[in-house]
Parts: C-alpha cells; sequence; structure tokens
C-alpha cells in the first residue's frame, strides 16, 4: 500500500487544521482521564507526541511507513520507531490510533489488531481511537485533487464503493534536467461499522466507555467517531 508515497504528498493537503481538531480533542482525553506514558500508532509525521511531550507527557510513535519517521526525524521528533504494533515489547497506559489509522486495516485484520493493541496496555489502561463514517467515506473523502507546482505536480483520485475508499496518488517531481520523474500508488481505507468495532473490541477484551459523534471536515453531520475503550 502506498503510504510512502502518502506522506511526500500529505504535507501539501493542507490538513494542519483538520489535525489541531482532531489533535485536541484526544489531548482533552489523555487529561481528563489522567492518562501518562501513552503510545501513538500511526503517528505520522509526529504531532501528537510532539504535543504530548510539549504538555509534560511521556509518549512514543510507532508507523509502518518509513517515510513519516523520516520525517518525524527531520522535525526534531526523536521518540518514534517504524517498527508494527506486535512487535512493541514495553506496556503503555493508553493506546491511541488517530486520523483513521483503524480505516486503513482490512475487517480480518481488526481482530488482532486489537489484541496486540490489548496487549501493549497496562491493566486498566486505555486505547482511544477514531475511525470514519459512512457519511465521511460517501460525502465527504470520495473526490479528485490536482495541485500544479513549479517542480512537483500532484494528483489525487478518491473513490468509495463496496465499503472501501480507494485513493489513487499520482506525483510527478521535476529532476535537474527539467524532466519529471513519476511515482503512483494507491491506498485503500475501510469502513468498519459501530456493531462490528464493538464486536471486534468485545472480543479482545476491551469495554467500550464512550463513543463520540465528531464533525470533522463538516457541520452537517459526524464525519467521524472517536471510540474510548478501558482494558
Amino acid at each position: 500500500m502506498g503510504l510512502n508515497l502518502y506522506s511526500k504528498i500529505e504535507p501539501f493537503l493542507d490538513f494542519y487544521d483538520e489535525v489541531y481538531t482532531l489533535h485536541n480533542e484526544f489531548m482533552s482525553i489523555v487529561f481528563n482521564k489522567d492518562l501518562d506514558n501513552v503510545l501513538d500508532v500511526g503517528c505520522g509525521q509526529g504531532f501528537f507526541v510532539e504535543s504530548l511531550n510539549l504538555n509534560q507527557k511521556k509518549a512514543f510513535g510507532i508507523d509502518l511507513s518509513s517515510e513519516q519517521i523520516e520525517a518525524c526525524y527531520h522535525r526534531g521528533v526523536e521518540n518514534v520507531a517504524c517498527i508494527d504494533l506486535k512487535d512493541v515489547k514495553e506496556k503503555y497506559d493508553c493506546v491511541t490510533a488517530i486520523f483513521d489509522v483503524i480505516n486503513y486495516i482490512q475487517k480480518d485484520g481488526l481482530k488482532e489488531f486489537f489484541e496486540n493493541v490489548y496487549n501493549s496496555l497496562n491493566d486498566n489502561g486505555y486505547f482511544i481511537f477514531d475511525v470514519n463514517t459512512l457519511y465521511g467515506f460517501e460525502d465527504i473523502a470520495q473526490g479528485c485533487i490536482t495541485m500544479d507546482f513549479d517542480d512537483k505536480f500532484i494528483a489525487i483520485d478518491a473513490i468509495y464503493e463496496d465499503e472501501k475508499l480507494i485513493t489513487d496518488l499520482t506525483l510527478f517531481i521535476k529532476e535537474e534536467d527539467e524532466s519529471f520523474k513519476k511515482e503512483k500508488d494507491f491506498i485503500t481505507q475501510y469502513y468498519h461499522s459501530k456493531d462490528r468495532l464493538k464486536k471486534m473490541l468485545k472480543k479482545a477484551g476491551f469495554k467500550v466507555e464512550e463513543l463520540r459523534d465528531f464533525s470533522l471536515h463538516s457541520d452537517e453531520k459526524a464525519d467521524k467517531q472517536i471510540y474510548i475503550c478501558k482494558k
């Protein structure tokens, strides 16, 4: 899946306001629950890990994209690693998965992922994550975007069908000889219903303490839901 290519395109998508808003919501939960020692799964460029540290919270981030981890290091965020959740050895008081991380997991992979989260938590630890609603997929995420710069051209085309959002990514970068190098890949996100998630979480041993509707991209309906789960 094209996570490394997406990491090159992401800085040009102007999602900073949305990221800031969602991170603030997660930060408020961390503080209200008085949590520390947080593992951020799918940490991306490390903004939430950085925010936790600035607020005197211990945090560590992991991501499957080596490009994202390199972006973290470039920004000065060192407490991150390019490793799979199943390879994490330390125990944490809280695990977070922010901005669609769960939607990148196929339906038949949810059980194993939730079990790995459970095994990464101390007793009475919290697992906090968000997912896209059906409205978020059908009405917000679909569509085409093109961006033309002097030294690069970006094209993004997202289509939702059969409970999957497939996003085609194309990046042209100008070389020194004025020719353009093309990179092309795709990412797939999966819609997970509330019933499916609750069932998988219960099987893994979690209790869903709270389920919040959250409007990130629209004032009409909730395009996200935030799950607050306890081990």
